[in-house]
């Protein structure tokens, strides 16, 4: 669709040229007319339909929280209450036959292994009865002390239930498991001075709220410590969710439940419910967060949006057909000039008019064979620099001047190169020459690089300079084990006169350097000048005296000691320098394991002959 747009806007630009007086064309109009009505008739229809199925799906929520408030409420209330009457059960035949205390418990705790104490206190909290399941707190190593010293601690909790309210209460911060303390007045008519309390294990409750699905529900009490929860940690914690919109006004409500949308803390928001027991003021709390509500309404929309654009990129296309009929010439004049923007000069258009089109058509196809020429101009331009630099000139946008870069210097020199000419004639060397530097070239290309220019037999070239690059001297380091690896190649079937071996020394530095157009403004030519440049071409002739074939300096050497091999030559005095300079030969990368370990490996590897010492 972005393509028929831009065809067409060009074609209406072409008309407003062509017939002045014809500002808004037939099939302009078209496409004005159909785009507008089906914007805004899908477009209403997606807003309407996503405001109800947003609407139905709030409501469906919102029932579907009340639903699972009451079955969860329900289940327990049902457990607290059988929880309490096997306690109520348990404690008072312990009270009729104080003798069998024991023998009672100990029943109820094989019966139901999650009781952890059972006990009857009196107005002061002096235990009438007091039983705790050993085999509990053998089974989870649980000291007695533990138990009785969180007792103490939760007095003024306990005599709440001297009042005949039921207190329920999470203890499992102070265990290592989810723990339930409830305690409630023995008989509410009869005998008011006495209490029961009990620890018990939260699994069955726990097990209740693992619900599925996007809504989380949990278990709040009174004071608004969390008693069940989807995850056991929280729990465990003990947090209390005080804070929680939803707990608060569970705490004011009048009446038992309710629902409402609210934002946390962390602004997410929530559609929540809540549910009193009408049991120790505890409740059940289940919310949703309202984007996991909304995620399929949204995906719809977006659906329906693309529906949208398909529809309209459909009716596009059908009224372009149509309007092709009345336009059939400038849309040939457009299929040429998609054909020109691709490369493609050569353009088969002919013109079958003699008014203002087939003039223009005309003028086409002359365009079409000059920019054809240009093409050819700037690729033969470009083999004799380097393509980037072509490119940019025929967009002109190179000028005299430069700017301040931070890259990479590389200089290689032909070892021996005069005395290897003196034996071959003029074309031969010139032969020779042409396939060393292709597959030389090939190498600093391959990695990024530019050539900058051929020295006789030397190799300039950069990296980061023409075009900014991260890895630039990485890149270099790649360039020179690959022109190693080439001239290994090179020199295989070489070894007489005509075909001599070749050896190399290549130099690099990294380093800040000025990149730009130097010349005049008739004759022109982009490099880069600097100390730095100096420093690479002095460490290239230094592969001569150290018997290497590539160095590096210090600055490079920074910048990949983590992926090479490398071998310190010392600190060298060179010309033009003040100050000694540390070089590296480079064995090779780390990644090799067949690098030379050694400055005598990587000489018998490039064929390199150190003449011994007494020796000419």
């Amino acid at each position: 669709m972005k393509t028929i747009l831009l065809k067409l806007r060009s074609l209406f630009s072409k008309d407003s040229h062509l017939h002045g007086e014809l500002q808004f064309p037939i099939r302009y109009k078209l496409l004005l007319i159909t785009s507008v009505v089906l914007l805004v008739s899908m477009s209403g229809i997606i807003f309407l339909a996503s405001y109800f199925f947003r609407k139905d799906s709030e409501v469906r929520v919102k029932e579907n929280n009340i639903k699972i408030n009451e079955i969860l409420s329900l289940k327990v209330k049902s457990d607290l209450h059988s929880m309490k009457q096997d306690i109520h059960i348990t404690a008072s035949a312990i009270l009729r036959s104080p003798g069998s205390a024991n023998v009672i418990a100990k029943e109820l705790f094989e019966e139901d292994q999650n009781f952890l104490l059972i006990g009857a206190y009196d107005v002061s909290l002096n235990p009438k009865f007091e039983a705790l399941n050993d085999e509990f707190l053998q089974k989870y190593d649980y000291q007695k002390s533990e138990v009785k010293g969180l007792l103490k601690n939760i007095q003024p909790k306990l005599k709440k239930s001297f009042g005949g309210t039921t207190v329920i209460w999470n203890a499992s911060p102070h265990f290592r498991h989810p723990i339930l303390c409830l305690s409630f007045p023995l008989s509410e008519s009869k005998d008011t001075h006495t209490i029961l309390v009990t620890l018990v294990k939260l699994d069955s409750l726990l097990d209740a709220f693992q619900t599925s699905g996007p809504v989380e529900t949990f278990l709040v009490s009174e004071d608004g410590s969390v008693l069940a929860h989807p995850d056991a940690k929280v729990v465990l914690s003990g947090i209390n969710l005080n804070d929680l919109p939803i707990v608060e006004r569970m705490k004011k409500s009048t009446v038992d439940n309710g629902q409402f949308r609210y934002e946390a803390k962390d602004g997410v928001s929530y559609l929540g419910s809540f549910k009193k027991l009408g049991l120790g003021g505890v409740g059940v709390i289940s919310q949703v967060r309202e984007a996991k509500i909304f995620e399929e309404v949204n995906n719809i929309q977006k659906r329906n949006v693309y529906i949208l654009i398909v529809s309209l990129a459909l009716s596009f296309i059908v009224v372009y057909v149509f309007a092709k009929s009345l336009s059939t010439p400038i849309l040939k004049l457009v299929d040429a000039s998609e054909e020109i923007r691709r490369g493609n000069y050569h353009i088969e258009l002919h013109a079958t008019t003699h008014d203002e089109i087939g003039t223009l058509t005309k003028s086409f196809v002359s365009m079409g064979r000059g920019l054809e020429e240009r093409e050819k101009l700037k690729d033969s331009f470009g083999r004799f620099v380097n393509q980037d630099i072509a490119e940019l000139a025929a967009k002109g946008r190179l000028s005299i001047g430069g700017q301040r870069k931070y890259c990479t210097i590389f200089f290689s020199d032909i070892r021996s190169f005069t005395a290897i000419s003196e034996k071959l004639q003029p074309e031969e060397v010139v032969e020779f020459l042409n396939q060393y530097m292709t597959e030389m070239v090939k190498c600093v290309q391959e990695t990024g690089g530019t050539v900058d220019k051929f020295i006789g037999d030397a190799i300039m070239a950069t990296w980061g300079a023409l075009r900014d690059s991260k890895q630039h001297a990485k890149s270099s380091i790649e360039a020179a084990l690959r022109m190693r690896d080439k001239l290994i190649e090179f020199n295989k079937g070489r070894g007489t006169v005509k075909k001599p071996i070749i050896q190399i020394g290549c130099g690099i530095n990294t380093g800040y350097v000025i990149a730009g157009q130097i010349g005049s403004a008739d004759k022109m030519e982009y490099t880069v000048i600097g100390d730095s440049v100096n420093l690479a071409s002095r460490v290239e002739s230094l592969n001569k005296e150290t018997h290497t074939d590539i160095l590096i300096t210090e600055t490079t050497y920074q910048e990949i000691k983590s992926d090479y091999h490398v071998l310190s030559m010392g600190e060298i005095e060179l010309k033009g320098k003040s100050k000694a300079q540390k070089v590296y030969a480079v064995l090779g990368r780390k990644s090799d394991p067949d690098y030379p370990k050694n400055l005598s490996e990587l000489q018998k590897l490039v064929g390199i002959t150190v003449a011994k010492k007494g020796k000419k």
